[in-house]
């Protein structure tokens, strides 16, 4: 008879009381904090940065698919409207991640080694992808190319610095982190999720991100392609861990006892 599949151990956290909390401080505190700072230290040519955004527009028109100007230009009249999404584009993105791990720490600790690793190695890949393809978001090109940069001239978090003001890597818009953690989000939770508003509104979440990253300026639809190959790398090393030796361990002896007779 064989023996049905073995369940993935939960986090190791587990066995220490609060251990969420850890975990999500080491995320938080420690681990985003050293990315930022490694990303930050990539060194990229603002004209190798607008020479890519040139080739992905031009991609982009061969495609059909170059309307961020127009959605953009369709909605820059209401204030309230763009306040909105640069408050989602800059907060959901950090919170959502948060979310879904403790739900996944709490609900389904077999299921988060996995999910947790997963969201590890998107930083990483993506931060070769900054290195190796720098390109400028739509908000920084010149302003023959029509958008508008709505951190400063809408309502927004934190107060608004001019371009010329700005530091760290200010060309890291491939692939869009924004739209990678926000399928990442929906992949993790869907087993969790059972009624079906909720799973049409955990799906949604996606679409969204990528409105409000057109929206404001920050990205092109052609960024979202990269993040999804981007999730799709990291899901694929962070499943390494399915062929562990703990895959691969006998039955305890009682059991092997029972299936024999």
């Amino acid at each position: 008879m064989a023996l049905p599949p073995a369940t993935p151990p939960g986090p190791r956290s587990k066995r220490i009381r609060g251990g969420w909390a850890l975990e999500a401080a080491g995320m938080v505190l420690a681990l985003y904090p050293v990315y930022g700072w490694i990303r930050d230290l990539v060194g990229v040519s603002r004209a190798d940065a607008f020479r890519n955004a040139k080739q992905i527009i031009d991609w982009q028109e061969r495609l059909g698919i170059y309307h961020e100007r127009t959605i953009q230009g369709w909605f820059l009249s209401s204030r309230w409207f763009i306040g909105f999404w640069n408050l989602f584009y800059g907060s959901v993105h950090f919170a959502a991640p948060v979310v879904t791990l403790v739900a996944l720490y709490h609900f389904d600790p077999g299921r988060y080694v996995r999910w947790r690793n997963t969201f590890l190695l998107i930083l990483v890949v993506a931060l070769v992808g900054f290195w190796f393809y720098p390109l400028m978001p739509p908000r920084l090109l010149p302003s023959t190319f029509g958008f508008v940069d709505t951190r400063l001239t809408y309502f927004t978090i934190g107060k608004p610095v001019p371009h010329s003001q700005e530091t760290g890597n200010l060309y890291s818009a491939m692939p869009s982190l924004h739209i990678a953690w926000a399928t990442w989000a929906v992949f993790a939770l869907w087993p969790l999720v059972r009624r079906y508003w909720a799973r049409v509104l955990l799906a949604s979440y996606p679409v969204l991100m990528i409105f409000a990253t057109v929206v404001t300026g920050n990205h092109y639809f052609l960024d979202a392609v990269g993040a999804w190959v981007v999730l799709a790398v990291a899901y694929t090393l962070a499943r390494w861990r399915d062929w562990w030796p703990w895959r691969r361990q006998e039955p305890a002896p009682e059991r092997s006892a029972m299936i024999k007779t």
